[in-house]
């Protein structure tokens, strides 16, 4: 039973995946794009690996694919004129594609894929996966997760500063012109004579 569920969800995987490259409406597209993804989260159920599958969901398909979307809406995007050059570039796709599936069918044959290469999970274990992925991701590997994040946050800063710059309505300050600013330019001390009272 649990073959022929993987099965059906790696034939709808397929099929999206292809649809995804193959239809000519973006938006179809981003549609096929969710579907992919929402099969590539019931094989991870499967494999008992329920963090990523809900991380594939939730990050993937809630974020990214609106964000896909959105862009893909606000855009005018000419069809016409993205076909136009199919011809001409075919000849490279091909040849590019026909290497990748020679090196995913070397990577993926018999040889080097198999229950006996890995070791299957264990089924009978306590733990959760989710406990073990965070005692492995806070243990092992914190150095690396702290750098990654602390790299996300600069590029996410960054990002914001950049596309604020361009923009006049905003209110944005030249940190530079903050720091060349003196005292004497802000202040000015005005003499008023007094005024008598009537």
């Amino acid at each position: 039973m649990i073959k022929l569920i993987f099965y059906l969800f790696a034939g709808i995987l397929i099929f999206a995946g292809t649809r995804v490259i193959t239809v000519k409406n973006p938006v179809h597209a981003a549609m096929f794009l969710v579907l992919s993804f929402f099969s590539s989260a019931a094989i991870w159920l499967l494999l008992e690996a329920e963090f990523l599958a809900m991380t594939l969901v939730l990050v993937y398909v809630g974020a990214v694919m609106v964000l896909f979307l959105f862009v893909v809406m606000m855009l005018d995007i000419n069809l016409t004129v993205l076909r136009e050059g199919f011809a001409r570039y075919f000849p490279v796709g091909a040849l590019v594609g026909s290497l990748i599936l020679i090196e995913m069918l070397l990577l993926v044959g018999p040889n080097y894929f198999g229950l006996d290469k890995f070791q299957v999970p264990d089924t009978a274990s306590t733990v959760p996966n989710t406990v073990a992925l965070g005692r492995v991701l806070y243990t092992e590997y914190l150095y690396a997760f702290e750098i990654a994040a602390v790299i996300l946050l600069v590029a996410m800063v960054a990002a914001i500063a950049l596309t604020m710059r361009s923009k006049r309505q905003n209110k944005y300050q030249d940190p530079a012109r903050q720091v060349e600013v003196s005292a004497h330019d802000r202040l000015k001390v005005l003499k008023m004579p007094a005024e008598k009272a009537q």
